[in-house]
């Protein structure tokens, strides 16, 4: 699920958060080994839509600073241009519909490759390169159309979800868990911040942590966890910035570790809520890791790596 004009939310020259990240990635998905997926455009949010996770006040003052031209800032990380506005809906948007097709029973799970990101965004607050929580909006919509109570976002982006972490914390029919690199931006995400009913599970690993304390986080603490919960959904905040060859950050994950927790989120989803899963994409900014990591999460996502 994806769509183009989330090519045209631009970033000033220089900038991680690029539309070269969209290419890489859609560039990937053109892949021989891709030929069978089923490719759909994302339709734009709704205001109501987005509206689930941000007051509406909100929602119409990011939309109104988008520039006729050039370039608005939100804060000295996150930007506006003239094409801003009609990505971040169509961001929001393809999440949305994933959750409707996958609800349907019109697939089996959904990889949403859009920009911007939105796993820091809070409810009144753009931040991170993030202007509205793409995850959480498909999250409460998935309670909201579907009338699921239970629904877990899992993040193994490098930086932690702080805008789904305060979205969800009081809430305890909503699951968030997150792995990432501590201390690091934008500095939440202690083990210690456990939410109202215990719904919240950090994970922090220090700098130049690899594939083992990974992994031991997942097996050990996330998805146990996740199993607790035993969610009716499950959406992932897939960052890929956790890449050894990423330059925003310090860890040293490869495309093999994002190959494993995709399967072991597979096995969970099998065994607790149908197989549901949407995915959608967070961070990575080393465009060949980007691409290569990508290519391992859909692979796995589409049945098309070796079990």
């Amino acid at each position: 699920m994806t769509h183009s004009a989330c090519l045209y939310h631009e970033t000033p020259s220089g900038h991680p958060e690029c539309s070269d990240r969209l290419r890489a990635v859609l560039h990937a998905l053109e892949d021989e080994a891709f030929q069978y997926l089923a490719r759909e455009e994302a339709p734009l949010a709704t205001r109501d839509q987005v509206s689930l996770v941000h007051p509406a006040y909100f929602v119409d003052a990011v939309l109104k600073a988008v520039p006729a031209d050039g370039f608005a800032s939100l804060d000295p990380d996150t930007h506006l241009s003239p094409g801003s506005g009609e990505a971040a809906l169509r961001a929001a948007g393809a999440v949305v519909a994933g959750v409707d097709r996958v609800m349907a029973g019109k697939a089996r799970n959904v990889f949403c490759a859009v920009r911007p990101p939105g796993h820091h965004a809070e409810p009144t607050r753009a931040m991170g390169f993030c202007l509205f929580n793409n995850v959480a909006i498909g999250a409460q919509h998935a309670r909201a159309r579907h009338g699921l109570k239970r629904v877990a976002v899992v993040d193994f982006d490098v930086h932690h979800g702080n805008g789904t972490q305060v979205m969800f914390e009081e809430d305890g029919d909503l699951f968030f868990a997150s792995s990432h690199q501590m201390p690091l931006y934008p500095g939440s995400g202690r083990p210690n911040e456990q939410g109202r009913a215990f719904n919240i599970v950090n994970v922090a690993l220090d700098p130049g942590s690899g594939s083992h304390e990974f992994r031991q986080a997942w097996d050990n603490t996330v998805l146990p966890a996740l199993e607790a919960f035993r969610p009716e959904f499950i959406l992932i905040s897939a960052g890929f910035d956790a890449h050894r060859d990423d330059q925003l950050a310090s860890l040293a994950l490869i495309e093999d570790d994002y190959d494993w927790v995709t399967a072991r989120l597979m096995e969970a989803a099998g065994r607790l809520c149908a197989g549901r899963i949407v995915s959608v994409l967070e961070g990575g900014y080393s465009l060949p890791a980007l691409s290569r990591s990508v290519m391992a999460h859909v692979r796995r996502l589409t049945g098309l790596s070796p079990a």
